[in-house]
């Protein structure tokens, strides 16, 4: 699958330095809050493109926490949202009172991100922060709102390129690379 990128953008080590430096920076603004709660913070990752980066950042973090997953459905097989995101699997954990980090692989237009803080706000959540792995903002449509404390959280700014690996993928595909790269137009057009 190497062979079906036009161009390596971050590397194995460069994705494993800033999980780390984001993990570093979570522990120190949740630590009092972790400390005065009853209840530890829920980082909730949307499925299935963020399931690598929930893995390494929850391993980082040093509190107690809590890990749970929500799916929202915009792609489909393509290359671009359709942007009416819907919540398909809804999380197991009750979130009610609690400090939430929702944790996505990629922040493109805004709109399943902008659904699934609501959705979380409806759920009770007392705080709503993001740790968004990849940030595009040159393609927001939708400018979201945290929610409580809440803060926003960002791996990398990402140019405006189709990008695959690290967990994200084009139709199923791709997940497993290492590297974050952008995936030759021939392989999705």
């Amino acid at each position: 699958m190497d062979s079906h990128i036009e161009e390596v953008l971050w590397t194995q080590d460069q994705i494993s330095a800033r999980v780390s430096e984001l993990a570093a920076e979570i522990t120190s603004d949740f630590r009092a809050a972790a400390a005065a709660a009853a209840s530890p913070p829920v980082f909730v990752a949307v499925a299935t493109g963020a399931f690598l980066f929930v893995a390494d950042l929850v391993r980082k973090v040093e509190l107690p926490l809590v890990v749970d997953f929500v799916r929202s459905d915009s792609y489909g097989s393509g290359t671009e949202s359709s942007g009416a995101p819907a919540v398909s699997l809804d999380l197991k954990v009750d979130v009610q009172g609690r400090h939430v980090v929702l944790v996505e692989d990629i922040v493109d237009t805004g709109n399943t991100l902008s659904c699934l803080i609501g959705h979380l706000k409806s759920k009770g959540a007392s705080s709503i922060s993001v740790c968004a792995f990849l940030d595009k903002p040159v393609r927001r449509k939708v400018h979201f709102q945290l929610v409580g404390d809440g803060k926003f959280y960002r791996g990398f700014e990402c140019p405006d390129y189709f990008v695959v690996g690290y967990g994200m993928d084009y139709a199923e595909l791709y997940r497993s690379l290492p590297y974050i790269g952008v995936l030759k137009p021939e392989y999705y057009t």
